[in-house]
């Protein structure tokens, strides 16, 4: 999953990027509002950080812009401003959610994965698929409840061939939605990740079949 973190305190910011990858997650950071309003424009993104008071163009209309393009993608509000007027405008803007600093990391991670969540239809923190079990809260996947040690490319790529189980998933799709702009990755490297999956997989009876020139198909073996 990728997200796109709007903040312009460094301390801040680099504490925050650093738990949402370890948790799994893909991080592009900027640190203006115009920048923002650009890469959002141009970039496909599952969830929005958003500071409010960020420079070149105000939080609230960057809010106001992304919507107005019809983009759906959730966002949380993380803000100074704890005002009544800025929390109601923020929402009425169609903010997901708003959280005041200071805050701790973890109810974030937590904010993060309940709208992720909410926004792919899920309303449970585990997702099935044969005797495959994802939890998204311990970012921990067994097989009849034995875990599977996949590193976080790997549970990355399980999570949104999960997603779209039954569809398929193009490499551009994969990388799209498991890396950032400050991390080099090719088709190759994809590969492997996927490779190595497919393995571990095994026991369960989910397979990744290769779609010829198209990508990848999560199915259940017959």
């Amino acid at each position: 999953m990728r997200i796109l973190l709007v903040e312009d305190d460094e301390l801040l910011s680099d504490g925050m990027s650093r738990a949402l990858r370890q948790a799994g997650y893909a991080v592009d950071h900027v640190v203006s509002g115009g920048d923002a309003d650009l890469a959002l424009a141009t970039t496909s993104f599952d969830l929005l950080i958003l500071d409010l008071g960020v420079p070149k163009l105000d939080g609230l209309e960057v809010l106001r812009r992304l919507r107005m393009r019809n983009q759906t993608l959730p966002v949380i509000i993380a803000t100074a401003r704890d005002g009544l007027e800025d929390r109601v405008s923020g929402l009425d803007l169609g903010a997901d959610d708003y959280l005041t600093k200071p805050f701790d990391l973890p109810e974030l991670e937590a904010r993060v994965r309940a709208l992720l969540r909410r926004n792919r239809g899920a309303g449970g923190v585990e997702v099935s698929y044969g005797l495959l079990r994802f939890d998204t809260v311990g970012r921990r996947v067994t097989v009849n409840e034995q875990a599977l040690d996949l590193s976080a490319k790997e549970l990355a790529v399980l999570e949104v061939l999960l997603q779209r189980a039954g569809s398929v998933v193009s490499k551009e799709q994969l990388i799209e939605h498991m890396y950032g702009w400050d991390e080099e990755v090719s088709q190759n490297a994809m590969e492997v990740n996927v490779h190595r999956l497919r393995k571990k997989l095994e026991p369960s009876g989910v397979n990744i079949r290769t779609i010829r020139g198209l990508g990848y198909l999560l199915e259940i073996k017959a």
